[in-house]
């Protein structure tokens, strides 16, 4: 009798995210707010190698700025391995390499793809062969974007965000992204927005309990056309983040100065996408973007979720 030999080295990849519709509802008891949010899932990777080890350890590096993600156990990786542990029952541990390439503390999930492809990969390393309701499930645990960053392509979520149904979506969306130097806290943006609502609380109508994805951001999806998409573009964060940082406003405004159908803040910012009619259209926005001295990045979407890569 043979048996198999544990892998020396699984390694894993998952997209990051933008949110193209992004709808929050009223402030809850907890604490909380149901969202309804449209991601898109596009080509920006980051990517997780596990190795055999005794107890947890990560190590970062990328192409995007890296001083503010955590090497300890706050690390979200660590802690999706841990997860995946505790629920198989494994009692090794994790060696994690991350290289990361979504924007940290950007709005497009970047964390969220390291939880899914370490779920994926120590799942791998180790042989637990967790079913795939199971990995959705504690996916859900680690936060409301990394069960999306597991499965990828369009999905809508309602909830918090990880009560996820697939969208069709044809063809594939150019988009121009610009990277902030800076991050924004998700929670002080929902705070943003609390008091953005109070601040204006008669002239706008109250916020839904239970919100929804707006019909015409499926249909423009359904149908791949990028100037239908442009129109239904939406984020009920991108208030309160330029608020909080009024200089993306002037960046919203270049991108559409420079051929941009339509540019939103993704997420709680401060990466600011921009939707470009076609290929051609996507360079020269990214030429004109990156002479104005801002850190620009191209991406197509929708991509595939969370994989292992094959040696």
């Amino acid at each position: 009798m043979t048996s198999v030999a544990a892998p020396k080295m699984v390694h894993a990849k998952a997209p990051g995210k933008i949110n193209v519709f992004l709808k929050v509802g009223a402030l809850l008891d907890d604490g909380y707010h149901d969202v309804a949010i449209a991601y898109q899932a596009v080509s920006l990777y980051e990517e997780v190698r596990a190795y055999p080890a005794d107890d947890f350890s990560v190590e970062v590096a990328g192409t995007v700025e890296l001083s503010r993600v955590p090497t300890d156990g706050s690390n979200i990786a660590i802690k999706a391995a841990r997860l995946l542990a505790r629920r198989t029952g494994f009692r090794g541990g994790a060696h994690l390499e991350i290289g990361k390439h979504v924007p940290v503390t950007g709005g497009m999930g970047g964390g969220s793809a390291d939880a899914a492809a370490t779920l994926l990969a120590c799942d791998a390393l180790w042989g637990t062969e967790l079913p795939r309701e199971e990995m959705l499930s504690l996916a859900a645990q680690l936060g409301a974007d990394v069960p999306f960053a597991l499965t990828g392509g369009t999905a809508i979520g309602t909830g918090r965000g990880d009560q996820l149904s697939p969208a069709l979506a044809q063809g594939q969306f150019q988009w121009v992204l610009v990277v902030a130097d800076f991050g924004l806290s998700t929670p002080d943006v929902y705070r943003e927005l609390d008091r953005h609502r109070e601040r204006h609380a008669q002239d706008i109508f109250p916020a839904d309990p239970q919100p929804s994805v707006d019909a015409n951001v499926l249909q423009a999806l359904r149908a791949g056309d990028p100037h239908m998409l442009a129109e239904t573009l939406y984020n009920d964060l991108q208030a309160p983040a330029l608020h909080l940082e009024p200089s993306l406003a002037g960046v919203l405004e270049l991108g559409e100065a420079n051929g941009a159908l339509a540019g939103v803040v993704s997420g709680s910012g401060p990466t600011v996408a921009f939707l470009a009619p076609d290929l051609d259209g996507a360079l020269e926005l990214q030429i004109a973007l990156s002479a104005a001295r801002l850190n620009v990045v191209r991406a197509t979407g929708p991509v595939h979720g969370a994989r292992l890569v094959t040696q």
